[in-house]
């Protein structure tokens, strides 16, 4: 996978109101320019990349599942981020410094018409399979209603046509962690709000995992033990990996930017937006996640013609679309046959 990256000159105008003057999208793709191979889009999770191979090693490489050799694939990195596209950490043209928090608040919506930028520059004409898991999920749903023309096949997986009241409340609590750290208000460094990433990225993984997970993963063998620390120590291991990677300021837009999904915004409501889907489309939950319940996606795909809903099982809740690629892969061969198979008779 070759690592990219488009200046779009234009004024691009977020969904809110705010206005971005130019901005960067950084990509990765197969090959340099598209030679009209099948294309597998990948939108990617919160805080990952575009960098496909890094955080889905087992599904997407040489020789692997999704394999750049044989398709065209492709994954950008969300606008917010701070992973090469345009984001709060990027310099603001007209004051000359970074933009902190004068960035415009983003939506899902805005970073999917990024990726279309891409996908226009690349001349690509369809997508024939595209996949998101979790904000990725967001991401597909969105490209699937907004471009439904362009949209061949579809995975949905651990996500939602709509953010709830929980998912919200989870994502106002990681806000407010990077806010009680003063040195986020201050604005004065790119280091600004590391404290409080480090306790709002604690804050999520409750989310993503589960008690089963962590019951199975952080068990003191200790009998005689007092004071575990064992989950401790990985609580607070993995917020300092995060924040040693990534940016307080993108992790408080991206987190905005899950709260702003709903398909159903200014489309007469999410069972008619569901309705224009034209993909076929396949709805994958798993049966542990805490966020995005089997339940609640069972519900989605009704109202999305002619899905296929399927419920992959995992110890470890919403992170099992990280994890559980085996179950992943059985789903996704039929789909790649199917691809394959339409190669062949052109």
């Amino acid at each position: 996978m070759i690592k990219q990256t488009y200046k779009y000159e234009g004024k691009f105008q977020c969904e809110e109101g705010g206005v971005l003057d130019g901005i960067q999208i950084t990509y990765h793709c197969s090959r340099e320019k598209y030679s009209g191979e099948k294309v597998i889009w990948i939108c990617h999770a919160l805080t990952a990349s575009s960098d496909v191979e890094d955080w889905w090693p087992e599904l997407v490489g040489k020789g692997k599942l999704f394999d750049p050799d044989e398709f065209f694939i492709v994954c950008c990195n969300m606008l917010g981020s701070c992973y090469g596209t345009t984001g709060p950490s990027s310099i603001d043209p007209s004051t000359g410094k970074p933009y902190y928090l004068t960035f415009p608040r983003v939506t899902v919506r805005d970073i999917v018409r990024t990726q279309n930028i891409i996908r226009e520059h690349l001349g690509i004409e369809k997508i024939d399979f595209l996949i998101g898991a979790s904000i990725g999920g967001f991401q597909a749903l969105e490209y699937s209603i907004m471009y439904p023309d362009v949209v061949l096949r579809a995975a949905y997986i651990a996500t939602l046509d709509r953010v709830t009241p929980w998912l919200t409340a989870f994502e106002e609590s990681q806000r407010m962690a990077l806010e009680a750290d003063r040195t986020f208000r201050e604005c004065a460094s790119l280091e600004g709000g590391k404290e409080g990433l480090k306790c709002a990225r604690t804050i999520a993984l409750i989310s993503y995992r589960n008690d089963d997970g962590y019951n199975r993963k952080q068990f003191e063998t200790d009998d005689d033990v007092m004071f575990p620390d064992r989950a401790a120590s990985y609580q607070r291991y993995q917020g300092k990996k995060l924040a040693n990677r990534f940016d307080a300021y993108s992790y408080w837009y991206l987190a905005y930017g899950v709260d702003s999904e709903n398909v159903g915004r200014g489309r007469g409501g999410v069972a008619k937006a569901l309705s224009t889907i034209k993909a076929k489309t396949m709805t994958v939950s798993i049966d542990s996640d805490l966020i995005f319940p089997a339940r609640d996606m069972a519900r989605m795909a009704e109202m999305i013609p002619g899905t296929e809903y399927h419920m992959i099982t995992s110890h470890y809740g919403h992170d099992g679309f990280l994890l559980e690629y085996d179950q992943l892969t059985e789903l996704f061969l039929p789909v790649l046959d199917e691809i394959r198979a339409t190669q062949q008779n052109i």
